[in-house]
């Protein structure tokens, strides 16, 4: 049995690693983002041991981007018995987080897992539970807070510079087009793929576009919220909601499920009120103005958008700037790399990560409430102490 291998099963993770050990990564969900991920790993060092996917197409184009030398599986389970196996990347769909991150944690493995943390808070309450009796290093993929503009953001508003906020305003603009049907390019496990969602006949639609399906996912409302709101929570100093309200039209994507247009409003605890409008179905914006979060304090204002931040005193004297640019192209790439080494970091010191399974669960608490109340109709108040929504 090779030193390495025997260590990892007689010692506590924190006294395997060296400092000169290459982490050997898994991927689990080689789709579009699995494959970025797997990308961004190899270049900051990790060693991407093996690729997983119920979908042949995916899964050989996840092994071309892992590079010679990865293993091969379909059934996520066998992944996760390979003892060499240090970490896994979880970037399937949103409603297979949950049950990924458990069984990789009961298996000895540390996670990256993408955001949103899970689809139901149920299953959050669960992860969390998992992740701290296992003493396994979790990392849930919102990335802002790891990139270093983001960071000073915070160290801004906990300052107290900006006086007492009581509103922060935030939206994401985009353009969508219809969602279109596309033919399976090579077999699929639809069985395994759907795991604990409901039944449904094999629907090559639902299959590519998941993300737009309430069984699997909450759409962009939720994908993009989950960046701004998790980011305005953390900036806030916040836990949880208190209550959240959803208002949304009608789909106007061919084949969704869910608005492409939509508002939420969350009442804190903290005294303070958090909107985040969605807007895809807006023209498409520069990358300074397509995201934005405006703090609003009573000495100044906070305008964050992706690549800059600016102060706004409350004084009529001329405008205080604190900007610095950064370009993260499409893909958002230097808060990515950030977050990851982030990770890898703490799989070395066994230190807490920037975005622990706690707080993608104060996030997902929020996210959930929102799909709540948006298909109810109803503003839903957070039992923190029961841990339930009440209306």
């Amino acid at each position: 049995m090779e030193r390495r291998h025997f260590l990892a099963a007689t010692l506590p993770a924190a006294t395997v690693l060296g400092a000169n050990d290459r982490i050997r990564v898994g991927v689990i969900g080689s789709g579009g983002r699995g494959r970025l991920l797997t990308g961004e790993f190899k270049e900051i060092g990790a060693e991407m041991a093996a690729v997983c996917d119920v979908y042949t197409p995916n899964l050989e184009a996840g092994l071309k981007v892992a590079n010679t030398g990865a293993k091969s599986y379909s059934d996520y389970r066998r992944l996760l018995d390979d003892k060499s196996i240090d970490a896994v990347i979880v970037s399937t769909p949103d409603h297979w987080h949950s049950r990924m991150v458990i069984d990789a944690v009961g298996a000895g493995k540390d996670a990256y897992v993408e955001k949103p943390m899970c689809h139901k808070i149920d299953e959050g309450y669960d992860m969390a539970a998992a992740v701290r009796r296992t003493k396994r290093i979790v990392q849930v993929g919102t990335q802002r807070r790891s990139a270093p503009m983001f960071q000073e953001v915070q160290r801004i508003v906990a300052s107290g510079r900006l006086g007492e906020i009581r509103l922060v305003t935030s939206w994401w603009l985009n353009h969508m087009f219809d969602l279109q049907p596309r033919k399976l390019d090579g077999e699929l496990d639809w069985k395994q793929w759907l795991g604990p969602a409901p039944a449904h006949e094999l629907d090559s639609l639902r299959f590519f576009n998941w993300y737009h399906f309430y069984d699997y996912s909450g759409g962009m409302l939720i994908g993009q919220a989950a960046h701004i709101l998790d980011a305005i929570q953390w900036i806030m100093g916040s836990s949880a909601p208190g209550a959240v309200t959803c208002t949304g039209g009608r789909p106007n994507l061919k084949y969704a499920e869910i608005p492409e247009t939509a508002n939420i409003s969350i009442e804190y605890p903290e005294n303070y009120l958090a909107t985040f409008t969605l807007g895809y179905s807006a023209m498409r914006y520069h990358p300074t103005q397509d995201q934005c979060k405006h703090f609003h304090g009573h000495r100044a204002r906070l305008d964050v958008s992706r690549e800059m931040f600016r102060l706004i005193p409350e004084t009529s004297e001329p405008v205080l700037k604190a900007e610095r640019e950064e370009t993260h192209p499409g893909s958002f790439a230097q808060a990515t790399r950030d977050h990851i080494r982030n990770f890898l970091d703490c799989i070395r010191t066994r230190k807490e990560p920037n975005a622990p399974v706690e707080a993608g669960l104060g996030t997902a608490i929020s996210l959930c409430m929102t799909m709540d109340s948006l298909r109810s109709g109803r503003r839903l108040k957070w039992n923190a102490a029961a841990r339930k929504v009440e209306s």
